[in-house]
């Protein structure tokens, strides 16, 4: 019996490619580098700031480079953290549901805190979440099990009552590595190379409403 459903948030809860790409723009622009196409950015946008400044730069950035674009670029991202961010239609429809069916909810997401913990409750959700687990909650990130856990541990149900729904592979990973069952959006950030039928989510959905024939 699923007794809680816990999501990742950008590209499966949030919207947040077009906030993550202007931000990479003007990172780009400050490069003296043409920007980017909405187009190019989105499929990248669950990839992080690493992922993003390569898909800008390069993939061979030595170290210190990289690490230097990456925190201008989370600079960049904080100071317009929500200029276009919004939830996914369906979101709060299904947040409302669950609810009402007694089925907790709550977010793990690679996403630091520095970020959820202004993001999230700007966000408009018709029912605040019962835990957010951050990127740097635990000290790992997905898909490493201890996330997973931690959320568990805090509102106190067993993973195995637990649905994790994701738009990464990862996503899919962290759920399968403590026994949830797990959950793909077909709606997510993908890009033409991701092969997520060989992923091995136990559903993938193309609406968020759909999730209620699954529980």
């Amino acid at each position: 019996m699923i007794k809680a459903v816990l999501f990742d948030l950008d590209g499966t809860l949030a919207d947040t490619a077009r906030d993550l790409g202007a931000a990479l723009n003007r990172l780009l622009a400050e490069e003296g580098r043409a920007p980017l196409s909405y187009e190019l950015i989105r499929p990248v946008a669950s990839h992080g700031a690493r992922g993003l400044v390569q898909l800008g730069f390069g993939a061979d950035l030595d170290a210190d480079r990289m690490e230097a674009l990456r925190v201008r670029f989370m600079d960049l991202y904080d100071a317009n953290l929500a200029g276009e961010t919004t939830l996914f239609d369906g979101v709060n429809e299904l947040i409302s549901e669950l609810n009402k069916r007694g089925v907790a909810w709550g977010i793990i997401t690679n996403k630091s805190m520095r970020f959820t913990d202004r993001l999230v409750p700007w966000l408009p959700f018709a029912i605040p979440p019962a835990v957010i687990v951050s990127g740097d909650t635990v000290g790992v990130a997905k898909p490493d099990p201890k996330p997973m856990l931690h959320a568990t541990s805090q509102i106190g149900i067993a993973p195995e009552h637990c649905m994790y729904v994701g738009d990464a592979e990862r996503d899919i990973q962290a759920g399968r590595n403590v026994g949830m069952k797990t959950v793909l959006v077909n709606w997510g950030y993908f890009s033409e190379q991701d092969a997520t039928e060989q992923w091995g989510a136990d559903i993938d959905i193309d609406h968020p409403l759909q999730l209620l024939d699954h529980l």
